[in-house]
């Protein structure tokens, strides 16, 4: 994995919208409608086989579920899980592994192929395996996703729809009434985008290879109440209010178990002086939106370079952040991995291009404290140095 750079090829995306442009994706049908696109990447899917994503289920630094079904019951379970589990699995089931761009450089080279969303709302690449005829059942996300299918085919029947009761004492969310308004079998290389809320159920259908993958680009879209917890969360280790209650004018109280109003009133009083102004909400976001998945762990090298040889080494060899690290920047602040990063002026275009690009070509005119700052990167694991494509 870091024996070369994974760099994005235009060629192969060139048609990842089916010849649209951005702009007239985000304006016609981001939020809005489905588009199934034909060869949106012509000879996909053979980057992943189906034992290579049994073997990633087994580890625990990634999520990963099995569902299956029998007549109306529906199973689901959740990994890690053992090679004897996996051979017990037989008939109609499915697997599910999230976070595969963490652990398969083609993988987070496709995640990044979709930079036409801002990578802040980007939020990882899952990819499931079924055997004939299985399915998770007809459902509705909150989010945007687009499914690309790898090897095989699978039958997606898709909706909108206001009913989304759900089938009671089921462990899955499955639709009760689902009804389809549109149908279409995906083959390899085709993809269809779907906004929140539009109901879909996917079936894999047999093939000569037996394989049905599908993978699935995903956006974060926290709900309003999770952003309030998170954000009160930030508030409390980042507010410092002055003051302390008090009460000199105490009075009397008919009854010595009730809260009297004065007492609300000079609380009430007291937490009025919670406030924030955007520059606290841009720096919540910076490090919520950058913070690792909990089963994330950095690689650090073992024996790390010195800052002179990294230096030398950064004119010959590619400097390419780590897949797990991310990396936003709002105005002339940097986020890294959920901590705010002091970047001078002199090294902003540098670091704002690695964001974007998410590397940055050998070069020999590295300011000073550019490669300072990468090469602090670079011993924490944050970033890799590989050899040029």
């Amino acid at each position: 994995m870091k024996n070369r750079a994974s760099l994005s090829s235009k060629n192969r995306y060139q048609n990842l919208l089916g010849g649209m442009s951005p702009q007239t994706f985000l304006r016609d049908y981001w939020q809005k409608k489905p588009l199934l696109v034909r060869a949106a990447i012509s000879g996909f899917g053979g980057a992943l086989t189906r034992q290579s994503l049994l073997d990633l289920c087994q580890r625990d630094d990634l999520e990963s579920r099995f569902v299956s079904r029998q007549s109306n019951a529906w199973k689901l379970e959740h990994g890690p899980f053992r090679k004897s589990e996996i051979k017990r699995w037989k008939q109609s089931w499915t697997v599910l592994v999230q976070s595969v761009n963490l652990v398969l450089p083609e993988g987070d080279e496709l995640l990044r192929a979709f930079n036409f969303i801002p990578y802040a709302r980007l939020d990882d690449l899952m990819v499931s395996y079924a055997t004939d005829g299985a399915g998770v059942g007809a459902h509705v996300d909150n989010y945007d996703v687009f499914l690309l299918q790898g090897s095989g085919t699978r039958r997606w029947r898709i909706g909108k729809q206001e009913d989304h009761r759900f089938i009671p004492d089921q462990p899955l969310r499955i639709l009760q009434n689902f009804v389809a308004q549109e149908e279409h079998v995906l083959e390899s290389g085709d993809m269809l985008y779907l906004p929140p809320q539009w109901a879909h159920d996917g079936i894999a259908e047999a093939s000569a290879s037996g394989d049905c993958m599908t993978w699935s680009i995903g956006f974060r879209a926290p709900p309003a109440q999770e952003l309030a917890d998170q954000f009160l969360s930030f508030l409390q280790d980042n507010l410092q209010l002055e003051g302390r209650y008090r009460d000199p004018d105490l009075s009397l109280q008919k009854h010595p178990a009730e809260i009297g109003n004065q007492m609300v009133e000079q609380v009430e009083q007291m937490l009025s002086g919670i406030r924030w102004k955007k520059s606290l909400i841009r720096e919540f976001l910076g490090r919520m939106l950058t913070e690792p998945k909990p089963q994330v762990v950095f690689d650090p090298p073992q024996k790390p370079m010195s800052l002179n040889k990294f230096r030398a080494a950064v004119q010959t060899k590619v400097l390419q952040l780590d897949p797990r690290t991310q990396l936003l920047f709002s105005g002339q602040n940097f986020y890294l991995n959920g901590e705010h990063e002091v970047v001078p002026p002199s090294a902003r275009a540098a670091i704002r291009q690695l964001a974007d690009q998410r590397h940055l070509p050998p070069s020999k005119e590295i300011a000073e404290e550019t490669a300072a700052i990468l090469h602090c990167w670079y011993t924490d694991g944050f970033v890799n140095l590989v050899m040029r494509r």
